[in-house]
């Protein structure tokens, strides 16, 4: 009798990782009903939690984007000043200046009103904000835990 119980336990286990192996990650984690607002599905914890990590990590790469990114930039104008200063290359400053000039009247020309199109985007995000605002402040805080990381 005992080897009988031991041998439907065994064959309950092996259901269940055969189950377990047939099912997407996705669908354990998350549900199969992703349907509707995120505060029906998820707790207030869940929502913080997914809102944190993916914040984090957005925050964290943004940080390391960021500063390689501002050490090619600053170390490219360094080796020009060097060039420039040692004779390799000539800049005409005063034709730089002619075309920063020309650059901010056409930005100032274009920067006056949003196009409908940016218009609807921040709609949008202003929505999606406002629908999830737990997951969102999870999100703020977690982008900023890896910005300070």
């Amino acid at each position: 009798m005992a080897d009988k119980k031991k041998k439907d336990e065994t064959f309950d286990v092996m259901d269940l990782a055969e189950y377990a192996k047939k099912q997407r990650w996705w669908n354990r984690v998350f549900g199969k009903n992703n349907s509707g607002p995120i505060e029906e599905k998820y707790t207030v914890a869940t929502q913080l939690a997914i809102g944190g990590v993916t914040g984090w990590c957005a925050g964290f790469l943004f940080q390391k984007v960021g500063k390689l990114a501002a050490s090619a930039v600053g170390g490219g104008f360094f080796l020009l000043q060097i060039a420039n200063h040692t004779g390799y290359i000539q800049v005409d400053w005063k034709r730089v200046e002619r075309d920063v000039n020309k650059a901010k009247k056409q930005l100032k020309l274009n920067t006056e009103k949003p196009t409908k199109e940016v218009r609807t985007k921040i709609d949008e995000v202003q929505t999606f904000v406002k629908k999830n605002i737990v997951l969102t402040g999870g999100f703020a805080g977690g982008f900023l835990l890896g910005l300070a990381s």
